[in-house]
């Protein structure tokens, strides 16, 4: 059996340089030349997952397959490589500490003194070979959060240091994504930040193989020189990293620096074939050449973060180059909504979305979003907590029960129209308790869902708490608002509908988490497809 390889993403100088883009880039290369690649990040923050933190925090909580709450690092990785990550795909300091603190408590190590080394790094080393000894996987990336010389990240340095000694020459190698400034006052770029990232990273035993430098304006021959002798890396391996007008253009440009060959040179390995990017670059094609264009709102509560509704987005851009449609996404914070002012804040938008969320924050403003979309004809697509309210709008201003609710904004409403699962009622842990991962679900024919999926049974992920209250099911039908989508194993209503209007439905997982360049989710396709119609019209 041939060894699996290993390459490691730190980065130095400043956070957000786009540690992850530059993974799922190379990631993207080694596919395409023909090697089984996945990618894995490692946190160094104490939270066991990202799924307790605000969105304001640290952007969306990413839900895998098999129900794990993640970076939203993981999203970019299997919008790249179209392959599903795992809870084993994302590791944070807290799930360490945790593991390595549970095993002191079952007397695993025999009554020896804890300690960060070896124990700690032992256990992180053990997770970083996790992947790769499962033997479906040629090379194994793994990206290192944070920024070298964090107090936070040095285990996961030293238990790089000590992989790489262990592995053996050609069989992990080190990446360092750093910063080159352009300081304006001087007219030039500066590599002394570099050199002291690098620096910092040589002083914990570990010499960058690699050198990705983040930059806005072009390298030159002799800064690249300079950098390749002063940070003590080959020529070659200087590889330039300049501001791109989307992510997606990011593996075109790293393929043209060659990342990837020098990346396979280090680990020994063979070129193979020349990547085959045919179905990357149609899409990009597309995505830079629309025929047409729309603005769709995106009505949400955390519209100042971008990074909140990430994969809504980057969902979008996939639904928007498939219908070759630029979308001018409108964000419009629905905590400012209400009846007064919706129909001034939503006027010029030829399709709404509205998004997932927790808590009562913003409520009455979505729910007001969804009547002006019915009531307008607008095409409308709501997103877990988004299709609860259209849910709750239907109650209130079809069925005349004025204070349909969700039990999760007011415990006492006498029309729960949205309540507590029932596993739900027992709970009392927040962390990675909701309903998580990817369920089932049975779709009617005959309906807006199954012309758009094109089946009658479906794999979604979720992730939420409350749920339709089936005991309004029938007053709803007969009313209009049609379930079409229900789980098979729990009647769980999971998909809602309007016959009367172009496009109108609400669902209660989350189709972005699903979203590819290589499969733009059919929802998202449908729902751009409806407001080019809309627009037209």
């Amino acid at each position: 059996m041939n060894q699996t390889k290993y390459i490691f993403v730190t980065g130095g100088v400043t956070s957000s340089l786009g540690k992850g883009i530059i993974a799922a880039s190379l990631a993207k290369l080694l596919q395409a030349r023909g090697y089984r690649t996945t990618i894995q990040k490692f946190d160094p923050y104490i939270n066991v997952d990202p799924g307790t933190l605000n969105p304001y925090e640290h952007g969306e909580c990413y839900v895998t397959d098999d129900g794990a709450e993640t970076d939203l690092d993981l999203g970019h990785y299997e919008r790249f490589l179209n392959v599903p990550t795992s809870q084993a795909n994302n590791v944070t300091t807290g799930r360490v500490y945790l593991s390595v603190i549970e095993k002191e408590r079952r007397g695993e190590f025999l009554g020896k003194t804890v300690q960060v080394v070896p124990h700690i790094t032992n256990e992180i080393k053990e997770r970083m070979q996790l992947l790769g000894k499962s033997g479906n996987f040629d090379i194994v990336i793994t990206e290192i959060g944070g920024t070298v010389g964090d107090i936070e990240s040095l285990p996961y340095i030293e238990s790089v240091r000590q992989l790489v000694w262990e592995l053996g020459e050609n069989n992990g190698i080190v990446i360092h994504l750093t910063l080159v400034p352009f300081l304006a006052a001087a007219g030039e770029l500066k590599t002394k930040p570099t050199q002291h990232s690098v620096k910092t990273l040589m002083e914990s035993g570990i010499k960058a193989d690699i050198l990705v430098c983040r930059t806005e304006h072009e390298l030159s021959d002799e800064l690249r020189q300079k950098l390749a002798l002063f940070c003590n890396v080959k020529r070659e391996a200087v590889i330039q990293s300049i501001d791109a007008s989307t992510i997606y253009e990011v593996p075109n440009l790293m393929l043209q620096e060659g990342l990837d060959v020098v990346a396979l040179k280090k680990l020994a390995l063979p070129e193979k074939s020349v990547p085959d990017l045919k179905q990357w670059n149609t899409f990009l094609h597309r995505l830079k050449n629309p025929k047409h264009s729309v603005n769709i709102g995106l009505v949400g509560k955390y519209v100042e973060l971008q990074d909140s509704y990430k994969s809504i987005l980057e969902a979008f851009i996939h639904a928007g180059a498939a219908n070759e449609t630029k979308i001018n996404v409108v964000s419009v914070h629905s905590e400012y909504l209400d009846a007064s002012n919706a129909a001034e804040k939503l006027k010029d938008l030829d399709g709404i979305l509205v998004a997932p969320g927790f808590g009562g924050r913003g409520i009455e403003g979505k729910i007001e979003t969804v009547r002006y979309a019915r009531e307008n004809n607008i095409p409308f697509l709501g997103i877990c907590l988004g299709m609860q309210m259209a849910v709750i709008e239907y109650s209130r201003n079809i069925l005349g029960l004025k204070d349909a609710n969700s039990t999760e904004m007011n415990e006492g409403t006498s029309n729960a129209v949205i309540g507590l699962m029932e596993e739900q009622k027992t709970i009392t842990d927040k962390g990675g308790t909701m309903r998580l991962g990817a369920w089932k679900c049975d779709i009617k024919e005959h309906t807006l869902a199954h012309k758009i999926y094109g089946k009658t049974s479906i794999l979604e992920r979720h992730r939420h708490r409350y749920e339709f209250n089936s005991d309004y099911l029938e007053l709803l039908q007969n009313a209009g608002l049609k379930a079409s989508g229900v789980n098979p194993d729990t009647g769980l209503v999971e998909i809602v509908e309007l016959e009367s209007h172009p496009f109108f439905i609400g669902v209660q997982y989350h189709p972005e988490y699903k979203s590819t360049v290589a499969n733009p989710h059919p929802l998202f396709v449908s729902f751009v497809e409806a407001t080019v119609e809309a627009k037209k019209k």
